[in-house]
């Protein structure tokens, strides 16, 4: 492999990885602070997915999409939050399991009343639509590394948000000690609320930002959720940072094991985790 190959593979590999990241940040958040064993998770991300296709449909604009992709996924969030997952809180987690489960179908039926069931494409930006040469017959697309910058800079808002802000100090109270922190005064419902709310605005922001390159498709949340779980458990369940460096590590073994290792790339990510969870049974990181 040259030098130039490897280059491209390895920006491959860290966008991929940060795309992940922003899916598995919104999922360890919800099952650490909140308990929830959350299958639907992946929905979000297609129906982030869905919304970006239809909001540059009418607007001609990823931008808009973005911004407001996102906006409607947090007040959907808000909503399914208060409405539904609010009451399985305190439930066995074969419970929670049963309800996201059955809403992968209900989201999947929605889309497919919505969008029907053909695959889909967004456009690339106008602005972005260009690829910067690395050599005479190779050269990388301008869009992944603005999808790659924009979730480096949501990840260090994420950052500063739960590390250095008051209502991060009450997320990390609440997980800690749910029981000391309401005692304290801490409304640990508007925070569930919150970091629920969270999850899926990133869920979703991650499909808004991807519909570009891997189009738009009924069951698309499905193929992520796997490598989600996996990214979760080999940082550790409620770690944000764990989930970063789990995301880009998976992001590595995935993208280089199918250049190098063909024949068994499909094995790889799962031999991390096994090999991460004999020495750490934890994960990396423990929240």
């Amino acid at each position: 492999m040259d030098f130039p190959t490897f280059l491209i593979q390895l920006l491959n590999s860290v966008q991929y990885g940060l795309l992940l990241f922003m899916l598995a940040a919104g999922l360890t958040l919800i099952f650490g602070i909140m308990g929830v064993v959350n299958l639907a998770h992946g929905s979000f991300y297609m129906l982030g997915a869905y919304v970006a296709y239809a909001l540059t449909g009418m607007t001609g604009s990823l931008t808009v999409a973005i911004f407001g992709g996102t906006a409607l996924a947090i007040v959907f969030g808000l909503l399914l939050e208060r409405l539904l997952f609010r009451f399985f809180y305190q439930r066995d987690h074969l419970d929670q399991v049963l309800l996201t489960f059955g809403l992968i179908y209900v989201f999947e039926e929605l889309r497919s009343l919505a969008w029907g069931d053909d695959v889909h494409s967004v456009q690339v930006p106008e602005l972005l639509r260009f690829s910067i040469p690395l050599t005479e017959n190779l050269s990388y697309p301008v869009y992944r590394l603005f999808m790659a910058g924009l979730c480096i800079a949501l990840a260090i808002g994420l950052y500063l948000l739960i590390s250095k802000t008051r209502l991060g100090m009450k997320i990390r109270a609440g997980a800690f000690n749910r029981d000391m922190a309401e005692a304290l005064g801490v409304n640990i419902k508007r925070i569930h609320a919150v970091v629920f709310a969270l999850g899926v605005g990133l869920a979703a922001f991650a499909g808004i930002i991807a519909a570009p390159i891997s189009s738009v498709y009924p069951n698309m949340g499905s193929q992520v959720l796997i490598m989600c779980f996996v990214v979760v458990v080999i940082g550790g369940i409620g770690s944000v940072r764990g989930a970063l460096v789990a995301a880009l590590l998976v992001g590595l073994v995935d993208t280089f094991g199918k250049v190098l290792l063909p024949q068994v790339a499909g094995m790889l990510v799962y031999m991390l985790m096994a090999g991460v969870l004999l020495w750490k049974p934890e994960g990396l990181f423990k929240s």
